[in-house]
């Protein structure tokens, strides 16, 4: 009777002590340290700086803005495309700040943050039809990496898909009329067809997305406490200008990118969409 009763009262306090390690930000807080997974090299959002060789770019910033506005160091955690969920689902690093677009796939492996902007998938035509609508590329050839969001969308506004192992090949279909159409994100687009016209290629980009991407900062699944501090975070990132000087320095519109921070911080079920695979 009295070893039940010492277990009855054990219990609730092993159950207190387990739910207390399970609480990452509890970890975060109690380290004094945010480890934040980010690009290897991938500009603008992480790369080395060629003199420093320390890693700067767009998401770099929004690290250090995320940790100071939660008041903890910041470690960065370089990774690779490929490795990037996997970063968060193992729990070797705390967040996930990598130009990352929610997905049904990613939504099943690791939670997102409200998203801090929505990335677009944009359709660049040849300039003679500028002014068509998405409609009228239904069922037409358009080209696109294999693989990607880019592909994904083709098929979802009723295009056939003709794809290839790289960007620059799907980019070469449509200049070369293999295909009508291109889809790649917008950063990528405005650079596509500014390099292309001083080719001599006149091109344009169809105003209508082909698909929205909402980016947002990933986490493993399963922690509330930390989805809800990085989400004020955001959120008061946002109100103070913090990811608008942020933007402007590495993407907007005084930058090669020439991008227009269009959406603020929102929830992300506020957000009308249909979410890629």
């Amino acid at each position: 009777m009295k070893r039940y009763s010492y277990f009855a009262l054990a219990l609730p306090m092993l159950m207190a002590m387990t739910s207390a390690k399970a609480d990452l930000l509890s970890d975060i807080t109690s380290r004094g340290e945010l480890k934040c997974a980010v690009y290897s090299d991938v500009p603008p959002f992480s790369s080395p700086d060629p003199q420093t060789r320390q890693l700067v770019g767009m998401d770099v910033d929004l690290c250090n803005a995320l940790a100071k506005q939660m008041g903890v160091k910041l470690q960065l955690m370089p990774t690779s495309v490929e490795a990037r969920i996997a970063v968060i689902a193992t729990g070797r690093a705390d967040v996930l700040v990598a130009n990352l677009a929610y997905t049904k796939t990613r939504g099943n492996q690791i939670q997102f943050s409200d998203p801090y902007y929505v990335a677009k998938e944009m359709l660049l035509v040849k300039e003679a039809n500028a002014g068509k609508t998405l409609a009228d590329f239904k069922g037409k050839r358009i080209s696109a990496t294999k693989g990607t969001t880019s592909e994904q969308s083709i098929v979802l506004k009723g295009g056939k898909p003709v794809t290839f192992q790289d960007a620059a090949s799907a980019f070469l279909a449509l200049q070369q009329n293999k295909a009508v159409g291109f889809v790649t994100n917008t950063m990528t687009g405005i650079k596509m067809i500014s390099q292309a016209k001083k080719d001599g290629i006149n091109l344009a980009m169809i105003p209508e997305p082909m698909a929205l991407e909402p980016i947002g900062v990933g986490m493993k699944r399963g922690e509330p406490q930390l989805l809800a501090s990085v989400n004020s975070s955001l959120k008061a990132m946002d109100d103070n200008g913090t990811i608008d000087k942020i933007w402007d320095t590495w993407i907007g519109p005084n930058t090669e990118y020439k991008m227009v921070r269009e959406e603020r911080v929102q929830p992300l079920a506020s957000l009308k969409f249909e979410p890629l695979e």
